[in-house]
């Protein structure tokens, strides 16, 4: 236990806490179990971290920060590491790469019928299901799903750039205003394209060929290690799932031919609906299904995003089509705060089944969207809104 204290120290001295994401607000650290979920490298241990230092500090005994990757835990039990913790006042466990862990649900559910004053906090894989692990705990746990950087985020944390929070709401209602407070802050899109291409994730990283580097081997640990061990898929089609996504990466998202991709990557039909829902699952890509109701929905999606526009980058063997950039973008970020995003015959989505949209550059003029209720265009390369017509940028200020 001792080696864990002091593993624990070492990290929380290295942790800044000068920004910290909104998403930390977002989590009910109140809950006697909590899950925080996403993409390895996304920040999910910095997040751990933080809450940590700022609510407990450093050398408080109260708090503890593991990880079940480590050596430690081949030779140790979850639960009595829990226990042990436990008995010497410790109030919040603070639990990371869970899924690592064999069985880690059977005993994560044991430490939370035995000590139920203890308050603790799992990370893991995307793929992490509560609900269908060995033990269920899904009236138990509350799970969080974590985002790649906002645009706002990632001008905060690369140029330190402090720009304000809007929500949706206040984007459609009031963008004049809004354009007009961010370009006296800076010009919105002298950092837009950089983010596109590598701001979303908080990679380390010299230079671009870097950053792709570093986001193709957490793709590859997600396809080859990830999908076998916590769905099960055949290590044999781990090539195939990497060319699909490479496939996907390269195909401008028109409506979704399963066959054709089936073709391309030598799968059935059946099994490549099944590996676009695990890949779904994992983060990696977005499944958008028409907001016209219909038997289709269960059947295939009607067009397939990758999850950020930094991945398109990754993967892509060649420029990426700059507007399945946009969409993607737009698509990240709307779901980052919860809507729900449609594909939509009159416009490109659909938003919470409300509000349609159109995407795309300065010069788009709407014809599609024309006489539809609630209809805007996110368009690129624009500072400041016009009419219905807003800067794409916009939506990367929402959290």
């Amino acid at each position: 236990m001792n080696t864990l204290i002091e593993r624990n120290n070492r990290l929380l001295h290295l942790t800044s806490t000068t920004f910290v994401r909104s998403f930390m607000q977002t989590v009910n650290w109140d809950k006697q179990l909590l899950a925080i979920r996403g993409l390895r490298g996304i920040g999910k241990t910095t997040l751990m971290l933080q809450h940590q230092k700022l609510n407990y500090g450093i050398g408080n005994p109260k708090a503890l920060y593991v990880k079940l990757d480590s050596p430690y835990f081949a030779t140790h039990r979850l639960f009595d590491c829990a226990e042990e913790f436990y008995r010497h006042g410790g109030e919040r466990l603070y639990m990371d790469e869970v899924h690592k862990y064999p069985y880690w649900s059977r005993e994560i559910k044991d430490v939370y019928d035995y000590l139920p004053d203890l308050k603790v906090v799992i990370s893991g894989s995307s793929l992490l299901d509560i609900l269908n692990a060995d033990a269920d705990l899904s009236r138990r746990c509350k799970g969080y799903d974590m985002s790649v950087w906002s645009y706002r985020e990632y001008l905060m944390l690369r140029y330190g750039i402090e720009i304000p929070q809007f929500c949706l709401g206040d984007i459609l209602s009031n963008p004049t205003d809004i354009c007009v407070t961010v370009n006296k802050l800076m010009r919105p899109l002298q950092y837009f394209k950089e983010y596109l291409q590598t701001g979303c994730y908080p990679l380390k990283a010299d230079d671009k060929d870097d950053y792709e580097s570093i986001l193709n081997n957490i793709i590859d640990m997600v396809l080859g290690i990830e999908l076998p061990l916590l769905r099960g898929v055949d290590v044999g089609n781990v090539r195939k799932l990497k060319t699909l996504l490479v496939v996907m990466s390269n195909t401008v998202p028109l409506l979704v031919d399963i066959t054709k991709l089936a073709t391309l990557t030598s799968l059935s039909r059946t099994t490549i609906l099944s590996y676009l829902q695990n890949l779904s699952d994992a983060g990696l890509i977005n499944l958008l299904y028409s907001d016209d109701a219909s038997v289709k929905k269960m059947q295939k999606p009607d067009k397939i995003l990758l999850n950020d526009s930094n991945l398109l980058y990754a993967l892509s063997t060649s420029a990426p089509n700059i507007g399945t950039i946009r969409e993607t973008f737009f698509c990240n970020q709307l779901k980052s705060i919860g809507c729900r995003v449609e594909y939509s015959k009159r416009g490109d989505f659909l938003i919470d089944g409300r509000y349609t949209f159109e995407i795309g550059g300065q010069a788009k003029d709407g014809k599609q969207v024309a006489n539809t209720e609630n209809a805007f265009i996110a368009a690129d390369d624009m500072e400041y809104a016009y009419g219905n017509k807003l800067p794409l940028w916009l939506f990367g200020l929402m959290y």
